[in-house]
């Protein structure tokens, strides 16, 4: 029997699954508390050990908060939306957009978000790139050493590029993320960004005394995750939605069937569409982001059990997804008082996947009734969803595996 080990290095615990490569079949798993504390190496090695090894071994990893990324762009609702969609999909949590020429202030507001990764887009291929180089410039002398993707106009984007290798900035030049108005190519970015997380973000974050994890770990968590949801939705040909419910985030993706009027037609988005995507709450969980959980229940008129309840576990899982799903279908504003963006139709989804520690430990189906009952948060839930609950994790092990051993892969994506 060949066998793979997939692990996810997660901020709380560390998760193995040993995977028998020739039947796409999960042989074995195990979960132990990350060893954030001291070296993960030690969590990671014994999560390993007690799956018994394997033949290969596949990391992902959101400890140490996963990827924290800044996009800065031209326009608020059309580059700058567009970069903060491909950052979200690449396995980022973005902490911060900026839109338009960047000035002292905004420089100030992009560092105090103590951004891994800086995403640098604006305009379109063969438009307008004075605000690029502006910015790169403005990049180039802030003192910022954060390594930064260029992803913009490809007529200006080796000049803004030099900019910034001038002051020894790390850069990464990489295909423009919309390089015509409507026409969103997440491709090039995403893989940038997350060649970028390897090479400079993991072993920034001093998760370990040696090089050893950083050569190990592979993706980001959501990363991998996201290519675990893109395989299910091509093996069934619909609608899939995953709510991941966290104890200090929760994740939810969806892979959407494209629509032609909405890519090409009248209703066409000019910021482009992104019919796989992510949004991440970092203020939503269920320890950690207990407290986040609750003030944006209250706000959006959930109720809650008091403070403390062990019992109330399911329905604090059950509030931190539901205003998870309203604002992920929603889309955001990108400030007060302006039209959201990025809102997905999750109308016509069919399979609906609960993940989460909660969920898999018997309070899914109370957090997904939850989800798909809510009529009242601006949104309009699957009508003709099934439910199911990876209650294996096999989505994060399924999308490491997608490349390498795709036939593992899709038999573990099928057993859900």
């Amino acid at each position: 029997m060949s066998t793979a080990v997939c692990v996810d290095v997660g901020s709380t615990y560390t998760k193995a699954a040993l995977i028998d490569l020739d039947a796409g079949e999960l042989v074995r798993r195990a979960e132990v508390p990350t060893t954030s504390g001291g070296d993960v190496l030690t969590g990671l090695d014994q999560a390993v050990a007690e799956v018994g090894g394997g033949d290969e071994l596949y990391v992902c990893s959101s400890a140490g908060g996963g990827l924290r990324l800044a996009v800065v762009g031209y326009e608020s609702l059309v580059t700058a939306e567009a970069g903060h969609r491909v950052g979200l999909s690449a396995g980022a949590r973005v902490v911060h957009v900026a839109a338009g020429p960047l000035d002292g202030r905004g420089v100030t507001a992009l560092r105090e978000s103590r951004p891994d990764v800086i995403l640098l887009v604006g305009g379109t291929d063969g438009g307008d790139g004075e605000v690029l180089l502006h910015n790169a410039h403005r990049l180039a002398t802030s003192r910022l050493r954060v390594p930064v993707v260029v992803a913009g106009n490809a007529d200006v984007r080796d000049e803004a590029a030099a900019r910034l290798t001038e002051r020894r900035v790390p850069v990464t030049v990489t295909g423009n993320v919309l390089p015509r108005i409507g026409v969103l190519d997440p491709g090039p970015a995403r893989a940038a960004i997350r060649d970028v997380f390897l090479r400079h973000v993991i072993g920034g974050k001093k998760l370990s005394r040696g090089p050893r994890f950083a050569s190990l770990v592979r993706a980001a968590t959501p990363d991998a995750v996201l290519a675990g949801v893109e395989l299910l939705a091509d093996l069934t040909g619909y609608g899939v939605l995953v709510v991941d419910v966290g104890g200090a985030t929760t994740d939810v993706y969806s892979a959407l069937v494209p629509d032609a009027e909405a890519e090409s037609g009248p209703r066409r988005d000019v910021a482009g569409t992104l019919w796989r995507s992510r949004t991440v709450e970092g203020d939503l969980g269920v320890a950690v982001g207990a407290d986040g959980t609750r003030a944006a229940a209250a706000a959006e008129k959930l109720a809650l059990p008091d403070s403390g309840q062990r019992s109330g576990d399911f329905q604090l899982a059950a509030a931190a997804a539901t205003v998870a799903l309203r604002r992920h279908a929603r889309g955001h504003a990108s400030a007060p008082g302006q039209p959201r963006t990025g809102g997905r139709d999750l109308r016509d989804v069919r399979l609906v996947v609960g993940s989460g520690g909660v969920l898999r430990h018997g309070g899914g189906t109370y957090v997904l009734d939850a989800v798909l009952s809510d009529h009242a948060g601006g949104w309009a839930a699957p009508a003709r969803a099934r439910t199911v609950i990876d209650s294996r994790y096999v989505l994060a092990a399924a999308g490491m595996l997608s490349i390498d051993h795709r036939h593992a892969a899709v038999a573990l994506v099928n057993s859900l």
